[in-house]
């Protein structure tokens, strides 16, 4: 929903639930207030995605609405108040994962009519430039695109953005597309969902652009699969849902280009759609 890893997804289960076609619902977990993935008004592409899923699987659709933060999943899919989480990163140790059915990588956010064009963590424009990063608030809450910064010498150039923000806040993890319209900042290092959206519907004109990883960042992952988790041991919903993503691909497709995700193939197209 959004830093990647264990960052992206600090964003991001024990007792199985019911299946699904035994309950004739399928019941999610979504943070009440984070577009663009979710809401409790259901205006993310998680809401919009659920709502097909549970069409193509004739049954009805209910939420358990949870902050998508520290001890998330423990809250929610591990403690039976939910059968899937509809956006984590695929393989991660605490779901059942469904195949993978995007893929995005982190984005450089910033003003057109700045004319920055950064594509790389190697521009030498970024010595003199204020980097707006997220931040978690956790042990360790370095996102990968952080860690990519401080190898080139950074640190003194970044400032930190809470993605979690605070409850009481309207979508906070658009903050830091924010300061770059407004110029706090002068580009913003950016999960691509995130990016993307927020970029695309800020009334300054923004433009968000895939990063291209350098040698140096081989291992350091900017791009991920994302699949929808289940609990373990629900292989039934797995599967149901594996064939859902396979027969419905060209929709996701449309689904989330809808909502501006910048999307990369595994193959080393990093830096284009």
């Amino acid at each position: 929903m959004s830093s990647a890893t264990k960052s992206l997804l600090a964003f991001f289960f024990c007792c199985a639930a019911p299946l699904v076609a035994a309950t004739a619902e399928l019941r999610v977990c979504a943070d009440p207030n984070n577009l663009p993935y979710s809401n409790q008004q259901q205006q993310g592409f998680e809401n919009e995605l659920a709502q097909l899923v549970a069409r193509d699987l004739g049954v009805s659709l209910s939420y358990f609405w949870f902050p998508q933060r520290h001890k998330f999943f423990r809250n929610t899919l591990l403690a039976g108040a939910c059968d899937v989480v509809m956006e984590v990163p695929t393989g991660i140790d605490v779901a059942s994962t469904t195949v993978p059915y995007y893929r995005s990588i982190y984005v450089f956010v910033s003003r057109r009519d700045r004319g920055l064009h950064i594509r790389s963590f190697d521009d030498p424009q970024l010595k003199s430039l204020r980097i707006g990063v997220h931040v978690t608030g956790e042990n360790d809450d370095r996102v990968p695109s952080t860690t990519a910064l401080l190898k080139r010498g950074l640190v003194g150039n970044l400032e930190g953005y809470d993605i979690f923000g605070k409850l009481s806040e309207q979508n906070p993890a658009g903050d830091i597309v924010r300061a770059v319209a407004d110029k706090t900042i002068d580009v913003a290092v950016v999960w691509g969902p995130l990016g993307g959206y927020f970029a695309n519907r800020s009334s300054a004109p923004l433009e968000a652009t895939p990063v291209c990883p350098s040698p140096l960042d081989q291992q350091i992952p900017l791009s991920f699969d994302i699949s929808m988790g289940v609990r373990r041991g629900n292989d039934a919903l797995r599967d149901k849902l594996n064939s859902f993503i396979a027969r419905h691909r060209s929709d996701i497709r449309h689904l989330l280009d809808s909502y501006s995700v910048p999307l990369v193939s595994a193959q080393g197209g990093q830096c284009q759609k």
